[in-house]
């Protein structure tokens, strides 16, 4: 089975759903950029502040910054019997040296999975989505709404909306997705790692469809 995967696509193509249930089905270490910023932006950390007035303007976090805290993660023990990366990487800069790393600690990337997602779908994706802000548990006001308007199911706790899950900031989103990551599925492609997968066959049709690929190999 392969097992150190790369999660690819624009910003509410699923990738984040995706990774959650690879996870539990393969036991594989989920690493999200995303989260580890927004841990770091609650916290208050100066890495949290500091990601923190770029993420909310739809901006990337410098590579510098993003590269050292995956540096770090993928290092730890528990990343050796697989491992899912998902918001990373975002840039050529990000991708050469995630090869880099990937030597230094033998742990190469087995595949890149890519979600393909057109755009108006993205931004209803986006737009109506909610979290948890104390537990995090994801909603969405049209596909995944919670019993009680405005509350979590699993704690209680108030749903909200993120500050860059909004159509302004996704259409900065898109366009750093557009120039910045898009063509890195060329740079994947290249060295014959890239499978694409259409993310519009709903969540469980698509996890169903990357997990028996993933077991095939």
């Amino acid at each position: 089975m392969l097992k150190n995967i790369i999660l690819m696509g624009p910003p509410g193509a699923g990738k984040g759903t995706l990774a959650k249930q690879l996870k539990v089905a393969h036991h594989l270490v989920h690493i999200s950029t995303g989260d580890m910023f927004r841990e770091a932006i609650k916290a208050e950390t100066p890495l949290g502040k500091l990601a923190q007035s770029y993420i909310a303007k739809g901006h990337l976090v410098p590579d510098d910054v993003t590269i050292g805290i995956v540096r770090d993660r993928l290092s730890q023990e528990d990343c050796a019997n697989g491992f899912l990366l998902d918001g990373f990487p975002r840039t050529l800069v990000q991708a050469e040296a995630l090869d880099k790393l990937a030597v230094e600690i033998h742990r190469p990337i087995d595949v890149v999975v890519n979600l393909d997602c057109d755009e108006k779908e993205l931004i209803r994706r986006i737009s109506g989505r909610r979290v948890c802000k104390n537990c995090g548990t994801p909603y969405h006001i049209n596909t995944m709404k919670s019993k009680i308007e405005g509350i979590c199911d699993v704690c209680g706790g108030p749903l909200f909306q993120r500050p860059d899950d909004n159509e302004e900031a996704l259409k900065v989103r898109l366009g750093h997705y557009n120039h910045d990551t898009k063509p890195l599925l060329d740079y994947y492609k290249a060295k014959g790692l890239l499978v694409n997968f259409n993310s519009l066959v709903g969540s469980e049709d698509l996890f169903d469809e990357v997990s028996l690929f993933l077991k095939s190999k």
